[in-house]
This record gives structure tokens, sequence and C-alpha cells, in this order.
């Protein structure tokens, strides 16, 4: 176990696969621009009462590009934790689709200076147990005057967040320290009240959720007010003293300021626990519980119950040895995505990337369920050996997702409550699937199984959108996945007696594994003389100009200039050769068109002119103007991890280690977390931002980039792909059946 000893150095300069703090404050900029505003009320006299200037700035979220992530093994702590940028950010209570507090850091004073952990100072963040989600942050002031070391853990018996905290006095001069906590409540900040509570305490509520902060040693002068008028940080910055010890009694966007007895010359250490319960009774017991059982009970525990849990997996195998703490980092991922209320409810990702923080926050987008990102977390959990889990998802997509016709929502919430509202067939075939993988064939699920065949039967080959979500037709990816669902179906039709529903999507299968081709590849495409797939045919035609409009800025361009990777979805389940002629021409036009090399490796943009990732200066994304080319998508590390797939197919399985070892590389070094996107091409002013081939400001963890790597892992070892369903295989005589 490593030492929580402070490092009196400043932190090393960037590593080679690591992001840097300089990206974020590049997207904290706008994030926390509410909370620098100068104070419009007089700071000459202590203030007390009722805090003025409610409901204050409207709150936004951290970005959901994050450093760390962890919970407690067990369902007896609802609580997650996220980092982002050397400090605390989304926790989620009391489910994973609700985060509760938006930011939780510190905030040094002394005379003639006010500096914060996320503005002024570097952070180093640490996995200390690769075999647990236990993280440790250094942060060290700019100016060398302090360090702050922080180890984070949740409290395995009840629903509370824990840090260790050592300040540490670099000049050895006494310093103030205090706690600025921001809650958000229900997922949203914008409607909480909150007050200075008993022994020290810090309490907040909304209609339906509270918390509350206690410290030991207990925090002295408290305040409670709204953001950018009577927050405890405008209090601070003006005279670098606390003067306001106010309680916001009214609804509004609360921000919490308590002062820690610690000067980092003799007084160092302290604990802070954050709990939270229905009222704030509830929640301040939580809270001074988990502070009385102390932080190292509560570290032992959580990591045991980390360590049992991947004790009960299968070890890591051979092909990923090189790669172990991102093999077992990503299985904890994995495990940690699901809700422990709603079971098997795994969400994409523990964050909100981008816009969906800011301008489109109300919505819960990454933090939701998909049905096709659920298919990829349930397979990558069979490679691990957790068939439970896997089942679990399974139970949760049958008895929470699905709709009477058989459809699946775009996605929801974990209860089940939609959050977009449209459809794609992927998601409506890959539960399908998924149970045939599991031999889920009885007659309870045979009758789930039959509900979506029979819908795919009716509303395919088309989709209103394919698994890129913003564009509708025929798309080769879809359909697929449409074809492996319903022979798989068949397959349980026949096990159930049901000869004729059995029949029936044999022949549908049959029929568009035929005619695919003649619906999504194109014969007299600009980028090659030999037939190549398309991203999507809007009619079915792929020899005509159709004009589609790429979401995220893009142009409104013919279909036949589009392309993407997720035709090898043919490949992958099982409908067509790898050696295939407009498979093999196909290739060679998405490796020209899509592909970039970085010193990590070989990655791939998602589509044709895809406009979801950032700026090109760098800049966060944000909702863009059709035709704008204002933000541009990079690779998306999976991509590569499905190319993988598709080299074992082949035959290749030096390739496909390639391709294992790539997604490795592209991990943050120091946390282990693996990304949605990473950068694809030189640097922007300032260079240190961004790297070729590392993590940029998208999602952090993405559960199915985790779930990739383990299942690419896993399939080296066993020699072919193992998530090809077997039965689509041997049917279309793909070279997985051969196998």
């Amino acid at each position: 176990m490593l030492s929580t000893a402070p490092r009196p150095s400043l932190p090393a300069g960037p590593a080679a696969r690591r992001r840097t703090v300089a990206v974020a404050a590049l997207a904290g900029a706008a994030v926390t621009a509410a909370l620098i505003v100068a104070p419009t009320t007089s700071q000459a006299a202590a203030a007390a009462g009722a805090a003025p200037g409610a409901p204050g700035t409207k709150s936004t979220w951290a970005l959901g590009d994050k450093d760390g992530f962890g919970t407690a093994r067990g369902t007896a702590s609802k609580v997650w934790y996220t980092l982002r940028g050397g400090t605390l950010t989304d926790v989620y209570y009391p489910r994973i689709d609700t985060p509760s507090i938006r930011d939780s850091q510190f905030v040094v004073t002394g005379k003639g200076f006010t500096d914060r952990e996320d503005r002024n100072a570097r952070s180093r963040v640490e996995l200390l147990d690769p075999r647990s989600m236990t993280y440790r942050v250094t942060t060290t002031a700019k100016s060398r005057r302090w360090q702050i070391v922080k180890t984070f853990v949740t409290d395995p018996g009840r629903s509370a967040v824990l840090q260790r905290v050592r300040f540490t006095s670099l000049t050895g001069k006494p310093y103030r320290v205090y706690l600025l906590h921001d809650p958000a409540l229900s997922m949203t900040g914008n409607d909480d009240v909150g007050r200075s509570g008993p022994g020290g305490s810090l309490l907040s509520s909304d209609d339906s959720n509270a918390s509350a902060v206690v410290t030991r040693p207990a925090m002295t002068r408290r305040s409670s007010g709204y953001l950018g008028v009577s927050d405890g940080w405008s209090d601070l910055r003006a005279d670098h003293r606390m003067s306001w010890t106010y309680d916001a009694t009214q609804a509004g966007n609360v921000v919490q300021t308590g002062r820690v007895p610690v000067n980092g010359v003799r007084n160092r250490d302290f604990t802070v626990s954050i709990g939270f319960g229905r009222d704030v009774q509830q929640a301040l017991q939580v809270a001074r519980a988990s502070a009385a059982r102390g932080f190292a009970s509560a570290r032992q525990a959580y990591d045991r119950g980390w360590h049992r849990y991947l004790a009960s997996l299968r070890p890591t195998p051979r092909s990923a040895q090189a790669w172990t703490t991102e093999w077992t980092v990503s299985a904890m991922v994995l495990a940690a995505s699901e809700d422990k209320t709603f079971r098997g409810g795994f969400v994409a990702a523990p964050g909100r990337p981008w816009a969906w923080a800011n301008e489109l926050q109300d919505l819960a987008v990454y933090h939701a369920v998909w049905s096709r990102d659920l298919y990829q977390i349930a397979t990558g959990l069979l490679a691990v050996g957790d068939r439970a889990a896997a089942g679990r998802s399974l139970d949760y997509l049958w008895n929470v997702q699905q709709k009477p016709d058989g459809s699946f929502p775009q996605n929801s919430r974990l209860d089940g409550k939609p959050v977009f509202g449209d459809l794609q067939l992927d998601e409506v075939a890959f539960p399908i699937v998924l149970a045939h993988q599991l031999g889920r064939t009885g007659a309870a699920d045979w009758a789930r199984v039959k509900r979506s065949a029979d819908f795919i039967v009716a509303k395919g080959p088309s989709t209103p959108q394919e698994r890129w979500e913003n564009i509708g037709g025929y798309s080769p990816a879809t359909i697929a996945a449409e074809i492996a669902g319903l022979v798989c179906a068949a397959d349980i039709a026949r096990k159930n007696g049901d000869a004729v529903s059995a029949a029936s999507y044999l022949a549908t299968a049959d029929q568009w594994q035929r005619t695919v081709e003649s619906w999504t590849a194109t014969r007299n495409g600009a980028y090659s003389p030999k037939p190549y797939y398309l991203r999507v045919t809007k009619n079915g035609d792929p020899d005509v100009g159709t004009r589609v409009q790429i979401s995220d800025g893009g142009p409104n361009i013919d279909q036949r200039l589009v392309v993407d990777p997720s035709f090898l979805e043919l490949v992958r389940l099982g409908v067509k050769r790898a050696d295939d002629p407009t498979i093999l021409s196909s290739i060679k036009v998405v490796d020209d068109k899509l592909s970039y090399r970085t010193a990590n490796g070989r990655f791939w943009h998602r589509a044709s002119f895809d406009g979801y990732g950032e700026q090109r200066n760098g800049g966060i994304w944000v909702p863009s103007d059709p035709g704008s080319g204002k933000t541009i998508g990079r690779g998306w590390p999976l991509l590569g991890g499905e190319r993988g797939e598709y080299a074992l197919v082949d035959g290749r399985a030096r390739a496909a280690r390639t391709a294992l070892a790539t997604m490795g590389r592209a991990a943050d070094d120091r946390s282990h977390l693996m990304s949605e996107q990473v950068w694809d091409r030189k640097p922007p002013a300032p260079s240190s931002r961004f790297t070729p081939g590392e993590p940029t400001l998208s999602a952090t963890p993405l559960a199915w980039t985790h779930a990739q790597f383990l299942r690419l892992a896993a399939s080296i070892a066993n020699g072919s792909p193992v998530e090809t369903p077997q039965v689509v295989a041997c049917r279309y005589k793909s070279e997985a059946c051969a196998r």
C-alpha cells in the first residue's frame, strides 16, 4: 500500500500519456466564470443572517473528462465519486444517474493572496492500488506556497464520500484553509438551500435529498451563500479572509464554505466526510457515522471489497499481461458503472463532457442507459467472467427498458424514463443477441425475444437512427445487428417450439444478408473504383447522390462521400466473411479517409465530417450550426479495438495484439481510465493542452471503451472474437465459425 505522506516538491511535468492541468483550466474557464465574479455586496464588516442574492448564478456541471472514479462494492453505499482537475467533482447519489455535488475543493489564503485548487495549483492523480478504485490527488500551488494531498474512498457501509487530507505549508508560514463546497442535489444545483449545522457541519437540501459535510477536526467559521453574489469564494477573494456567515434560506444555487482548523505547519491532517440522506438529519447522521468510523477503517473495507471482486473474475489473460492495470481498472469501471437500486442498469459514463455540462446540462446524457452500450458492457463483463452482472443487464433490459411493442428507448434514466426520444434498431437487436449468448432461452426470455424480433421484422431494415445517433436510413452496422438478432431469435424460437416464427426470422435475416451490400455499398463513389460501404444511405440506393446532413456542424453532402468503420459489425457479428471483397475495399477507404497515426498507435475517426469533438483551437464542443465546421470529432480508441477483433477473424493475431497495445497506451497513465476520443493532429497553441493519441476533453471513463479493451484481450486469448454469435457465423459460413 502506498504512503499518503506529502510530497513537498512540485509534481513533474506532464507525462507522455497524461492529460495536463492546462486542459482543466481551459475547459473550466466557462464553468467557473461565475465563481470569480466580484462580489456585489459590501465586505467592510462581517455579515450574517440570510444570504443575499438568491437564486444566484445558474448552476453548471463539471466537465466529463474525469481523472478518477470510484464507489464501494455492494449496495449499502449508494454513492459514487469522480475527480477532475485536482478536485472532487460530480458525486452521484442515490443513483448513478443522479449527480448531487458539482464540486468540492479547498481554498488557501495568506498575506496578500487567495488560492483555489482548480485555478492556482497543479495537480497529479495516482491510483494507489491497481486492484481498488482508490485515488490520491496531490495539488501544489503554482506559487510553491502550499501542497494538499487527498485520498478518496466511499464508505462501504453507508452513503458517504471520505477524504483523508494533508495540508502542508511549503514555506514554513501558517496559512488558512477553507472548504469550498458546491452541492447540486438531485441533478440540479438551482433549487437547494443550505445552512450551518451542529458540530461544525454544513447542511444542504432540496425537496428530495440532502447532504451534510463534517470534518475532523470540525470546521469553525461557516457560511452558505449563492453563486456569484454571496458565496464564500466571493468573500475570500476580496480580502483573503472569511467575513460572511450566511445561511441560504431560499432555494437557489448554493455554495458552502467552512474554515478547517489547520495551518500547514503543525496542524496538517484532517478528514472530510460528505454524507447523504433523504433529509438533513439522516445526511448528518451518515456523515458523522462515517467520520467516526475513520478513514483508515473505511479504506480497508473499501479496498477489500474490490480485491474480492477481482479475485472472483478470470485472471488477466496472457494477451494483456503488459496491461494488467488497464485490465483490472477496466473491469472495475464496468462494475462501478452499475446502479445499486436498479440492478443491471449500467450508465455509459459518470460525467458530462463539453456542452452537456453547460448549455445542455439539464439532460441526463452520458449518465444514462443505452441498450447498445449496455450490450457492450455486458459482453465485456462476460469476457472477464462476471456472468451474474451480465445476466442482471439482460434482466434490466427486459424488465425496465423494453416497451410493450418490443422496442427500446434511445436511452433512458435508470427507472426507464426516456431521455432522448428516437429509435435505433440495433438497440432492439442487441438484447436478443445477449440473451442467446447467456443461454437465456426459456419461455420467459423467449416472450421478450419474440417481441423485439417481431418489431425488427416489422420496422427494419432501415432505422430512424444508426449507432452514431444522428443519421437515419440503411446502415450496414445496424443491419448487421438486426440480422444477428433475428438469427439468434430463430434459434430461441426453435427451442420453444415456435417453428413458424423461426422460419420467418431466418427468411428475413437471409434476405437482408444477401441484400445489405446493394443497400449500403456504392459502386460509383469517388473514393474507390471498387464497391465500398457507406455510413448510411437514405433510401437504400448507394449509387445516387442523395444528400445527408451531418450533425454537429457538418455539411449537407453527397452520401457517397460519408463513410465510417462500423461496417465491420458485419464481420464481428458473423454476417460476412473477413475476406469479402467489399469488406476489403471498404477497409482501404476508411483507412485512407478516417485513420491517423500517433506515437501511441493508429486511431480512426468515427465518420466522415464528424463534428462531435473539440473546436479546431481545442475549445470545448458546442452545438454548431449546420455546415459551420466549428468542431471536429477525433479518433475513438474503441474503433481500434473493433479493428483488432476483425484482425483476429482475418487470422492476424499480431495485428490484434497491436490494436490492444494501442488502446492500452491511450489510457491515462495515472488514472488508467480510457476516454471516448483521443487527439488527432498537431496540438493547438499552447501545445501543452493536447497530445496526438492522448485523451481529449471527451467522456472519461467511457464504459464502452473499457468493455472493448477487455473483450479484445479475451478474444486474443481465445483465438477468435468471444462475442461473435456462433449460430450466425455458422449460418453464413464466416471464418469465425470455422474456428
